[in-house]
C-alpha cells in the first residue's frame, strides 16, 4: 500500500501561505534583530527555527486540509465452491472421475495460480461453509443460496472468477442461473455426476388435505416417476394404520415416466389416521429411499355449524352462503347483528364477521373475545381501527377511507391446506375485489394464501390469510365483491368449483380444532424430515375454558424401536412449547400429561421422522444448467478430466486482474499529530541552542 500526503485549502485561499510565512519571518526578525551574545551562525539558525515555528502555528490557526491518498492493490479473488451433497457421490457412472479426485485437483489450484491470485475454498449443501469437504453427506442442495451467501460475503471486492463444482441438481431454493447473473465476473463450472438417469422408481410428490369428515370420500394425489425402467410395473400400495386400503399396478411405458395418480379413499374411522404410500422396488433399482411417503389425515366426526353475521344486506352474503353450503358437512346460518338476540353463538363452530362496524353490540364483542374460530371479511364499511385491535393476523394502516381494486395472486408456499391447480389458476384470473387503500403488515410466511396484485404489479400485501393465534384459528379476507367472482367463474367455466373449493377448504381449516378439549398436545406437523427439529405445542384450559400454563406439562415419546424420550414443556405466553430437537428416524407415539388441582389430564398422538431423501429423487446430472451459467458469465464448463486446464483459463482471462483502489481522505491540519511533533522539536532545538550559548 502506497500513501501520499498533500495540502488542500478547500474554502480557504492559498494566499494565506505567504501571509503565514511573512508573519513567521517578521516575528523572528523582531526577536533576533537586536545584537545578542551569539555567533552569527547561531543567530541565523535560531532565526530560521523561530520563523518556521511561527509559520506552522499560523497555518494551524488558518486550518487548511491535509489530503492523504492511499493506493491499495487487491489481488483478484478466485472463489471455489464444491457441492457436498449426497447426489454428487451417489450417482456416478463406471470409469468416471471420482468426486474426491476432483476436489484434490481443485485443492491444487491455489499453488498453480501462485501469489498473483487470492484463492478461497468453500463447500455447500443447503448453506455455504468454509473449506472443502469430502464427506458428501449433505441431504439438501441449494445452489442459489450458496451463490447468494458468497455474493454477500465478498460484496464490493475484486472477485475475478468463481469455480462451481457440482452436478447441477438442486432441491431447495430458486433457479441458480438467476442468482449467478448478480455476479459480474466469469464463472467456471466443473460438471460432476452423470447425465444418464439411473434405474429408479420413486414417489415424486403427494398432495392431500389434512382433514376429512367421517363417512366422506377424500382424494390423495400421488406423482409416480420411473427412470430407465421401461416394461416394468409400478406397484402402488396404500395402507391405513397397517391395513391395505388401495393397490394398483401402473405399466411403465418409457424410460422417463411420470404419472399423476388420484386415489379416492373413504374416511371410515374418526381421529388421526396414518397412511403409508409405497412403491414396490424393482431389480437393480439404484435407490429405494424414495419409494415411500407417510401422510396423516385428521378425520372429523361432527357436522360443522357456521354463523355468518352482517349489519346490512350485501350480494356477497348469498355468495358466501352458497359456496359453503355446497358441502353437505357444513350448515350455515346468516343473521343480521340486530337479530342476534335469537341466536346462541356458542352453538356454532365458526363465526364469519362480514364488514362489522364499531356499532356492533356486546354479543359480537364477546364472540370476538371467545376462542371460537373467526373469519373476518373486510370491506368499505369496516372500521379499520377496531379491526386492527381485534386480531393480529393483518394490520391495515390507512390515512383515508378509500377502496382500490386488487386482483388475487395465489402464493405457492401456503401450507395450511391445498387448493387444486385448476382452482388457483381460475382465482388468479378472476375480476378484482375492492380492498381498503393503505399499507398492510405482512403475516409470517406460510400464512398467506392470496396476495394482492394491483394492476400488473404483484405486491406483498395479503388478500386472504389464515393463522393460529394461541390455538384460535383466524381467517382474514381483505376485500369485498365476491359476487363478481361468482358471476365471472360461472360465465367463463359454467360452474362455481373454485369458489366452492376456496370457501370449503378455508372453513375446513378454521373448524378443524373447534371441538376443543381441556388439554391438547399437537405437533407443528405430523411428518418431520430427518435432521429437522421436532416442535410440539400444548394447551391447558381451566374450568372457565381460560387458557392457563401454571402446571408443569410432561411428554413421553416412544419410537417403533422401543426407545423412550422424556421432555418437560417450556411456558410460552399462556400456552406451552417444546423443541425436542432432532430425533432418530422412525414412527413415534407420544403421551402428554399434566395435573391442574385434583384433575389429571392426558393427551396422545403420533408423529413420524422420515428419512430426508431429496438427494435421491434425481439421478441425472443437470449439465445443461452448468453450461448456461458458465456461458452467460463469460466462463466455461469443464468436465472432471479437464480440471488441469482451469488455472490456464483463469490466467488468460484479461478481465481477471489486480485492481488498485484509491482511498482519499481529508483531515484538518490540526488533527495531524506530526505537525505538533515538528513544532515541539524546533522549539526544543531553539531552547537548547540558546541555553548552550547562555542566552536563557
Amino acid at each position: 500500500m502506497h500513501l501520499l500526503f498533500s495540502i488542500t485549502w478547500g474554502t480557504i485561499s492559498g494566499w494565506w501561505v505567504p501571509a503565514c510565512l511573512l508573519l513567521g519571518l517578521l516575528y523572528a526578525w523582531l526577536l533576533y534583530r537586536q545584537p545578542v551574545q551569539l555567533a552569527d551562525k547561531f543567530r541565523y539558525i535560531l532565526f530560521a527555527v523561530r520563523a518556521i515555528v511561527v509559520t506552522f502555528i499560523a497555518l494551524l490557526l488558518v486550518s487548511p486540509l491535509v489530503k492523504s491518498v492511499s493506493y491499495n492493490p487487491q489481488k483478484p479473488l478466485v472463489l471455489v465452491l464444491q457441492d457436498n451433497s449426497q447426489s454428487v457421490n451417489m450417482f456416478k457412472s463406471p470409469g468416471q472421475t471420482a468426486p474426491v479426485v476432483v476436489i484434490d485437483g481443485l485443492s491444487g489450484l491455489k499453488q498453480q495460480l501462485g501469489d498473483g491470485y487470492n484463492v478461497q475454498e468453500f463447500h455447500f449443501d443447503k448453506d455455504l461453509s468454509n473449506g472443502f469437504d469430502k464427506d458428501f453427506n449433505g441431504k439438501q442442495t441449494n445452489i442459489s443460496q450458496a451463490l447468494h451467501q458468497l455474493n454477500d460475503k465478498f460484496v464490493n471486492q475484486n472477485i475475478g472468477a468463481i469455480v462451481l463444482a457440482t452436478d447441477g441438481l438442486y432441491n431447495q431454493g430458486a433457479d441458480p442461473q438467476y442468482e449467478a447473473k448478480n455476479f459480474k465476473n466469469s464463472i467456471y463450472t466443473v460438471a460432476l455426476g452423470d447425465t444418464v438417469a439411473k434405474r429408479d422408481l420413486l414417489i415424486g410428490n403427494v398432495n392431500y388435505n389434512k382433514t376429512a369428515f367421517l363417512g366422506n370420500d377424500f382424494e390423495i394425489e400421488i406423482l409416480t416417476e420411473a427412470y430407465q425402467s421401461k416394461g416394468e410395473n409400478i406397484r402402488l400400495n396404500i395402507t391405513e394404520d397397517g391395513r391395505q386400503v388401495s393397490s394398483q399396478n401402473l405399466p411403465v411405458t418409457s424410460n422417463s415416466f411420470q404419472k399423476q395418480v388420484t386415489v379416492k379413499l373413504n374416511a371410515d374411522k374418526k381421529g388421526l389416521r396414518k397412511f403409508n404410500i409405497s412403491i414396490a422396488p424393482v431389480k437393480n433399482e439404484i435407490s429405494t429411499q424414495n419409494n415411500s411417503e407417510t401422510v396423516y389425515i385428521d378425520v372429523l366426526d361432527a357436522k360443522q355449524k357456521i354463523l355468518l353475521l352482517y349489519e346490512a344486506p350485501h350480494p356477497d352474503i348469498s355468495v358466501i352462503k352458497q359456496s359453503i353450503e355446497n358441502n353437505k358437512n357444513y350448515e350455515l346460518k346468516a343473521s343480521l347483528v340486530s337479530d342476534l338476540a335469537n341466536v346462541k353463538p356458542a352453538d356454532y363452530n365458526l363465526v364469519i364477521l362480514y364488514q362489522l362496524s364499531p356499532a356492533s353490540n356486546g354479543i359480537v364483542q364477546n364472540i370476538i373475545k371467545s376462542k371460537l374460530p373467526l373469519w373476518y371479511i373486510v370491506g368499505g364499511q369496516t372500521d379499520l381501527g377496531n379491526f386492527n385491535s381485534q386480531q393480529k393476523v393483518t394490520r391495515i394502516n390507512s390515512g383515508r377511507l378509500e377502496m382500490q381494486e386488487v386482483f388475487a395472486q395465489p402464493v405457492n408456499d401456503f401450507t395450511a391446506f391445498t387448493l387444486s391447480d385448476s382452482s388457483r389458476k381460475k382465482i388468479a384470473a378472476l375480476p378484482p375485489l375492492l380492498a381498503p387503500y393503505g399499507s398492510y403488515t405482512l403475516p409470517p410466511p406460510g400464512d398467506v394464501l392470496l396476495k394482492q396484485r394491483i394492476g400488473s404489479v404483484e405486491t406483498a400485501f395479503p388478500l386472504l390469510s389464515f393463522a393460529d393465534e394461541g390455538g384460535q384459528r383466524i381467517g382474514v379476507l381483505n376485500g369485498e365483491g365476491l359476487w363478481r367472482w361468482q358471476l365471472a367463474e360461472f360465465q367463463t367455466y359454467g360452474n362455481h368449483h373454485a369458489m366452492e373449493e376456496l370457501f370449503g377448504q378455508g372453513v375446513q381449516y378454521l373448524t378443524a380444532n373447534a371441538n376443543r378439549q381441556r388439554f391438547i398436545v399437537y405437533t407443528a406437523k405430523h411428518v418431520f424430515d430427518e435432521g429437522e427439529n421436532v416442535l410440539i405445542n400444548a394447551e391447558l384450559y381451566n374450568d372457565a375454558l381460560e387458557l392457563i400454563n401454571t402446571p408443569d406439562v410432561r411428554i413421553e415419546l416412544k419410537n417403533d424401536a422401543g426407545k423412550d424420550y422424556s421432555f418437560l414443556f417450556s411456558r410460552d405466553d399462556k400456552s406451552y412449547q417444546l423443541d425436542a430437537g432432532t430425533l432418530p428416524i422412525g414412527e413415534y407415539n407420544y403421551t402428554g400429561t399434566t395435573k391442574n388441582g385434583d384433575k389429571s389430564f392426558t393427551a396422545t398422538g403420533q408423529l413420524t421422522v422420515k428419512p430426508l431423501n431429496l438427494e435421491s429423487r434425481q439421478s441425472a446430472a443437470n449439465h445443461q444448467l452448468l453450461n448456461t451459467i458458465a456461458k452467460q458469465s463469460g466462463g466455461k464448463m469443464l468436465m472432471p478430466s479437464e480440471i488441469n486446464q482451469l488455472a490456464g483459463l483463469i490466467r488468460k482471462n484479461e478481465n481477471i486482474k489486480t485492481v488498485v483502489y484509491e482511498d482519499k481522505r481529508y483531515n484538518d491540519i490540526i488533527d495531524v499529530k506530526w505537525v505538533f511533533v515538528i513544532i515541539l522539536a524546533l522549539l526544543g532545538l531553539e531552547w537548547f541552542l540558546r541555553k548552550r550559548e547562555g542566552e536563557v
